[in-house]
């Protein structure tokens, strides 16, 4: 049967599965590899960790352009070490072998049964499987679903059952008795531990809003754009339904969140102008901060990560930056760690949420809140982990009287768990014609 690690993020999953193979490799001698099949992102993680903590562990790094398909089948490597791409672009390579271990770290990334991630993870052959990830339900229960199907095929039934008797009675109605019964029915699969149980001597983790009081020229902006959506989504949803309007909600939702930023994220041809009390804010703290203190700040959007990265020039202020395009990774990761002199790390959050070994930090500023509270959660734990000796402060930046407090407010929602397992979530897919009203009052 296989399992899954859940650990709290930070507690060193990694280097618990690089000990367990390594005391494989010492106590059972087998000659099969196994397959460690990782976001993009992790892979210089996974080969630092093995270099430093086992480097008698022979790891075959199978990704690039470079890779050869023709020998892999016959390589005499403890390890393959691979990328969900890959894995989805070579499956009729990566099948053909029968691992000792498969194991998917960051195993959210094949929550959706209908992805190609989950059908190629599920082709692979493999004596035992194990999956990582301190989130395992991101969204919804029915994340948990193509994660453990894959680990124990058939355990939680078929799709259709799963989703009648668990998945909507949980989410939709809030019921005990299934979050209940679904919890012992997994138990046996899945170890979570948090930091409080394993990490004592690790700090405390702080974490408040920073609310910010728009000035009136982005107020301006604001209450415009929030008019005009709202009379244009109900138009919308008049015509054609709420179900078939959820990409205009969206579209108007982005476009208020810019504003909260700055209104110059704003794709407009008329020029808003560049008022921002967050970025006014952001740069206050920043420079009180950095006498003393390494800071992380994240955001969703990159253009926001620029005018940051402009106020911070005029300042001169160093820093170092990573986004979806970064290449060096890894070297950005080392420079703020070890230079004394470079005290804030300016990240995009998808890109920098997971993977990040930032121990050197401890002030944390979400610039814009999103609706899955477990993403921020794991941004603001690239410093609240193993090896972190001070207090970790972060801070959510919250414009007053806008759609980020409404943000905030589903959020707690999505924070209810059932039995350190079972998050319910109270957010709807779709947004009804009720809840649009609300968002946009």
């Amino acid at each position: 049967m296989g399992g899954i690690l859940a650990d709290d993020m930070g507690l060193g999953k990694t280097l618990q599965v690089i000990s367990f193979i390594t005391y494989l490799k010492e106590y059972y001698k087998k000659a099969t590899p196994h397959l460690v099949v990782v976001p993009t992102s992790l892979i210089f993680n996974w080969e630092n960790e093995i270099k430093k903590f086992s480097p008698s562990l022979k790891v075959h790094k199978y990704v690039g352009i470079e890779r050869n398909t023709k020998h892999l089948s016959i390589l005499k490597a403890d390890i393959i070490l691979t990328t969900y791409g890959t894995l989805i672009n070579d499956i009729e390579v990566l099948k053909e072998i029968t691992y000792n271990w498969i194991i998917l770290d960051e195993s959210q990334a094949i929550k959706n049964p209908n992805s190609k991630r989950y059908k190629a993870a599920r082709l692979l052959q493999g004596e035992n499987r194990l999956a990582l990830t301190g989130t395992p339900i991101e969204n919804n229960t029915f994340d948990l679903y193509a994660q453990m199907n894959f680990l124990n095929p058939g355990l939680l039934g078929t799709m259709s059952h799963f989703k009648k008797e668990f998945s909507d009675p949980i989410d939709k109605d809030r019921n005990k008795e299934a979050s209940e019964l679904l919890s012992k029915m997994i138990h046996p699969f899945l170890l979570r531990r948090t930091k409080k149980q394993v990490a004592t001597e690790l700090p405390e983790k702080s974490e408040s809003i920073l609310y910010c009081e728009m000035g009136d020229k982005q107020r301006k902006v604001y209450e415009h754009f929030k008019e005009k959506y709202k009379n244009y989504l109900l138009e919308k949803i008049d015509e054609n339904g709420a179900a078939r309007s959820q990409m205009y909600v969206l579209e108007g939702l982005t476009k208020l969140r810019q504003i909260c930023n700055c209104p110059s994220l704003l794709n407009e041809e008329e020029d808003f102008g560049k008022s921002s009390v967050k970025l006014d804010i952001l740069i206050d703290n920043i420079k009180l901060k950095t006498s003393q203190h390494k800071v992380l700040v994240f955001s969703q959007f990159t253009s926001m990560l620029h005018l940051i990265q402009e106020r911070l020039d005029n300042e001169n202020i160093a820093y170092e930056y990573l986004d979806g395009k970064t290449k060096n990774r890894e070297k950005k990761v080392s420079n703020f760690q070890n230079d004394d002199t470079l005290m804030v790390f300016l990240i995009s959050l998808k890109a920098g949420g997971t993977g990040l070994n930032l121990t050197k930090a401890d002030y944390v500023f979400l610039v814009d809140p999103w609706w899955n509270p477990a993403v921020e959660s794991q941004a603001i734990d690239r410093s609240h982990r193993i090896g972190q000796t001070k207090q970790v402060i972060a801070y959510r930046m919250i414009c007053k009287d806008t759609i980020e407090e409404k943000i905030m407010a589903l959020q707690k929602n999505k924070k209810e768990v059932s039995n350190s397992v079972i998050q319910v979530d109270a957010i709807k897919k779709s947004f009804n014609k009720t809840e649009i009203k609300a968002l946009f009052a």
